[in-house]
């Protein structure tokens, strides 16, 4: 049998999921949960073979996190992204964390199974809208980080990237609120960069995600 989990923070969708996965004899449902923090405790007392997870979710630990966090606990665990992202910059991310699959959630039932089946073969499955010479490359690229930018900059970059605004930001840095502008006004300079979008694409592609701050 093959143990999976489902992780995502709608119920609604994540029985969904379950009874779409049910159908399949080979597959036993070995747990499900709403957040990522949750499904890194469950995922190590139950140690699934596969585990499919949404990306955003409360309290702190999206799926990223929790992919990473999984990952360096269960080498041997397989995870599958399951979003509603077609954006380059998610895919980019996923690939940077060592996802080992991708799949949009307006995607047929059939093709979760297909990607369980994949992945536990020891390839990846991505089907997102992006070609595949240029999801090659993404591949190519992982590993790349440019260390331009200071400590401090980075965690700004990081929490710009989590959508906090400047003033959340100078609170949790216990800075002003005018020091992170004259900072990202920096940043921006420093990385020839023109809006907030490209900030957020760079913050991803280098990994500051992955900042503890």
């Amino acid at each position: 049998m093959i143990k999976v989990m489902v992780v995502d923070d709608h119920a609604l969708i994540r029985k969904g999921i379950i009874l779409l996965l049910k159908m399949n004899q080979e597959i036993e449902i070995v747990g499900e949960a709403g957040d990522g923090e949750e499904a890194i405790l469950l995922a190590l007392k139950e140690k699934p073979d596969v585990i499919l997870m949404d990306l955003s979710m409360p309290n702190g630990v999206d799926g990223f996190a929790a992919a990473m966090n999984i990952r360096r606990q269960l080498p041997a665990c397989k995870i599958i992204l399951l979003t509603m992202h077609d954006e380059e910059i998610y895919v980019q991310k996923a690939i940077e964390v060592g996802a080992h699959g991708y799949i949009l959630k307006k995607s047929q039932g059939g093709e979760l199974n297909e990607a369980i089946l994949t992945v536990l073969r020891g390839e990846r499955f991505y089907r997102t809208g992006i070609p595949q010479e240029q999801l090659q490359k993404m591949f190519d690229k992982k590993g790349k980080k440019s260390s331009i930018l200071t400590m401090r900059e980075q965690e700004i970059v990081r929490l710009t990237i989590l959508g906090f605004t400047n003033v959340q930001i100078a609170e949790k840095l216990f800075i002003s609120s005018k020091t992170v502008e004259n900072h990202k006004a920096n940043i921006m300079q420093k990385l020839e960069l023109k809006s907030k979008h490209e900030l957020i694409r760079y913050g991803i592609q280098n990994h500051y995600l992955d900042l503890t701050v």
